[in-house]
């Protein structure tokens, strides 16, 4: 039984379509009405660790002054597998972001270009339509109201300035080593 719960949590991981729907609220609340661009992959992955990660968002919130009870972060997910996050070369951001971006634009949801060496990211008006029909589901409903309050409090900061608070507040992230789960 306990296997079968393992690989059931290790097929949810490797699933794009949760990790679509994710970067899809959060590009979708980042943007507002007016569709605004996100800045950079770098840019987009921190905040998603921020979304991803709700202890961490916690933390982030209390740092910049705001209640970290406005995360409404759920008992279970203080303590599932998904809470646990893993060093990759830059952090703990997912070296899956390009397939996922592809894939949301190659589903027209995302449109993607390039401004020099910097990653140009928005969602298009299909995307920002499913965005909509995503946040009304149940399932993901926490998911939209914490990607609304990550776009409010940390979205229309720069990727460089992102980067000087995450090693401010997430020092511990900067000292692991690749693969090492991270303790936040």
């Amino acid at each position: 039984m306990a296997f079968e719960l393992v690989r059931a949590l290790a097929y949810t991981e490797l699933d794009d379509h949760l990790h679509m729907a994710r970067l899809l609220l959060l590009l979708t609340a980042v943007g507002g009405k007016n569709a605004k661009p996100v800045d950079g992959i770098t840019k987009l992955a921190k905040l998603d660790f921020l979304l991803r990660y709700p202890t961490c968002l916690e933390r982030a919130l209390e740092a910049v002054g705001i209640n970290s009870d406005t995360a409404i972060v759920q008992s279970f997910e203080r303590t599932t597998i998904e809470a646990k996050m893993v060093r990759f070369r830059y952090g703990p951001w997912d070296p899956l972001y390009r397939r996922w971006l592809a894939l949301l634009v190659a589903k027209r949801l995302v449109h993607m270009s390039a401004h020099g060496r910097t990653v140009i990211l928005h969602t298009t008006d299909l995307g920002r339509v499913a965005a909509v029909a995503l946040a009304q589901d149940v399932a993901l409903g926490d998911l939209a109201q914490r990607a609304r309050l990550i776009s409010g409090a940390f979205g229309s900061h720069s990727g460089k300035a992102l980067s000087l608070f995450f090693q401010q507040t997430f020092p511990e992230i900067e000292t692991m080593k690749w693969g090492e789960p991270i303790g936040v």
